[in-house]
């Protein structure tokens, strides 16, 4: 199977310079389409470039054309959240093979892993909230939705010493951030000293019931492996018969693997436990990115830096 994935990624190499292929709708007119392999090619190239698409799935998604209009503008290209010619252009002068091998271990398939329970308070009752299975696990790893982490690797059983093939995400962006700009559209972008872009991320960031705090805040600290002290207070949806509880750490906890507190009061960045839902669904008035976009502004920002929330 490896080999016709890299074969259709080659094909998609070779049509990526050209634009999006077309079809005729049921009117007679034509409409922009672009196919499964040149979606995940280009999704795989914007997360190196510190674009981030969110779950990489290789579907044409808002979070896919959030992050195609971010590197268009950091790059002086026309607008059109598209992956047009000029666009698919100036991704592809990196050229470094889309993905690489890895060897599963002994310590990947040991787990323990747990069954998460919707409920808070049976939440509250677990001794961590680690991963679920290891198709999770290791699909959070490489940052992409288990549904492609099987597309990738058909009839190979996920256990130790088996090979399997994943996209290369390439390694963290560099710098300190120094300003860091949320909106409510559902990006947020780290810049540095001098107003370039070090990293921009898909969000969730509020809903009409905790919209999203217009203003400019600081950051005032980052704690990774958080554990989350639900306060059903503060939950519009809470059940009546919910009380404040701990929920214990892990990538499952309510907040994922990292909580990056602000100045205003019960409000933060954090992680989740379900990545293929940020910049999809509502949050209750905190930031949400997937544990990975999380874990990695986490090494960009610092005690004081401005978080600026705008429209």
């Amino acid at each position: 199977m490896g080999r016709l994935l890299v074969a259709l990624l080659t094909i998609a190499l070779l049509s990526a310079s050209s634009d999006a292929a077309t079809r005729r709708n049921a009117h007679g007119k034509r409409n922009r389409t672009v196919d499964t392999e040149s979606l995940l090619r280009a999704q795989i190239l914007l997360a190196r470039a510190h674009f981030s698409p969110g779950e990489i799935d290789g579907r044409e998604g808002d979070n896919f054309k959030r992050a195609l209009r971010g590197f268009q503008e950091a790059h002086s290209l026309p607008v059109t959240g598209l992956p047009d010619q000029a666009t698919m252009t100036a991704l592809n002068s990196d050229i470094a093979p889309l993905l690489k091998k890895y060897t599963i271990t002994e310590q990947d398939t040991a787990g323990p892993f747990v069954e998460i329970p919707e409920d808070m308070m049976e939440q509250a009752k677990l001794d961590s909230t680690g991963y679920s299975s290891i198709e999770e696990e290791l699909a959070e790893r490489f940052h992409i939705s288990t549904g492609l982490l099987k597309r990738l690797n058909p009839k190979v059983p996920l256990t130790a010493g088996k090979e399997i093939e994943v996209p290369d995400t390439g390694v963290a962006p560099e710098g300190h951030a120094t300003r860091v700009v949320i909106t409510k559209a559902g990006t947020l972008t780290a810049y540095d000293e001098a107003g370039k872009i070090i990293a921009q991320y898909p969000c969730s960031s509020g809903s009409e019931h905790d919209p999203l705090p217009i203003g400019t805040w600081k950051i005032e600290r980052v704690v990774k492996n958080p554990p989350f002290f639900y306060n059903p207070e503060l939950f519009w949806d809470a059940r009546p018969d919910h009380t404040k509880a701990k929920i214990a750490p892990g990538p499952n906890n309510p907040v994922g693997v990292v909580w990056i507190d602000l100045t205003k009061e019960h409000y933060g960045i954090h992680g989740t436990p379900v990545p293929g839902s940020v910049g999809h669904t509502q949050s209750h008035g905190c930031i949400r990115l997937t544990n990975w976009d999380a874990m990695e502004l986490a090494g960009l920002v610092r005690k004081g830096v401005p978080l600026i929330c705008q429209e």
